[in-house]
């Protein structure tokens, strides 16, 4: 059962992801989830090679079986085991049918990665629609600042769920991802540090967020570690919740709340948090 996946069905919607990848015929694909190779059918076509992760023996024998004996062989490699769990190999496009359960560890996996032009990635439509939600849509959240901050995200297909077999609950989507180039030069650690604050209720301004116990003993802690690394004193009567709120004055975000918060607002309110010494992680 922890295996199991829907086969998408339709050959045009299997041509549409194709078309998207722009695969060049000197790519190498990375492919997750082949399933009994509809898909890879097509990217063999394209590629100079596809790398197929397939976690379920069933479908890995189903793949070696249809491939068998035909030009494409020498192009496929078939990877079996998890691809969380995996090193990832060197290439150029990423292509993938994802099951929901490992939908956003994987998206961070690969970003993480970075070492590659573009992925098409199929997903439950609500969590497709997560990635690349904009600040004030219903479903903008961390997960959507994190993707959008490491990537440009756009929807680039809607697939029905009659389009699978057997027809799943839910419809899906497609999302083209493109890694920036550069990176945002940032330490991410602070980055997940602060998002995970400031998304835990993203309707309260962040004047409220940050009265949390929970939050200021965090980063009360992280400013005594600050502090000593730095051979600094903390300040005679130093108050972490006056000094959280006196920068959020400073940057104008008292009121704001996370929702309505572009990247860009994120990046500056990291910035000025890290230049007085407040830290999200030690």
């Amino acid at each position: 059962k922890q295996w199991y996946q829907r086969r998408v069905r339709d050959p045009m919607v299997v041509q549409s992801i194709v078309d998207k990848a722009g695969i060049k015929s000197s790519d190498v694909v990375m492919e997750i989830g082949p399933g009994t190779g509809n898909l890879t059918a097509k990217l063999l076509e394209k590629a100079k090679k596809v790398i197929a992760f397939e976690i379920d023996p069933r479908m890995v024998a189903e793949l070696r079986k249809r491939f068998m004996g035909t030009p494409y062989m020498s192009k496929l490699e078939i990877v079996m085991g998890d691809c969380i769990k995996s090193e990832f190999p060197e290439f150029d496009v990423c292509v993938a049918n994802m099951p929901y359960q490992i939908s956003s560890p994987f998206v961070f996996k690969l970003l993480l990665h970075r070492k590659f032009r573009c992925a098409v990635l199929m997903f439950q439509k609500e969590f497709a629609e997560r990635l690349y939600a904009k600040p004030g849509d219903k479903l903008y959240c961390r997960l959507s600042a994190n993707t959008q901050l490491m990537a440009r995200v756009a929807h680039v297909l809607k697939v029905g769920k009659g389009n699978f077999k057997p027809p799943p609950k839910v419809d899906s989507s497609v999302v083209r991802l493109e890694p920036m180039n550069p990176m945002p030069n940032i330490n991410f650690m602070e980055w997940d540090g602060l998002t995970r604050i400031v998304f835990t209720r993203k309707n309260k301004t962040l004047s409220a967020l940050f009265k949390s116990k929970a939050a200021l003993e965090i980063l009360a802690k992280n400013h005594q570690i600050w502090c000593s690394l730095n051979d600094t004193m903390v300040e005679e009567g130093f108050d972490i919740k006056t000094k959280v709120q006196d920068i959020l004055k400073e940057c104008e975000f008292s009121e704001t709340r996370t929702r309505t918060m572009t990247n860009d607002h994120l990046l500056k309110l990291l910035e000025r948090f890290n230049a007085h010494g407040i830290h999200f992680t030690s």
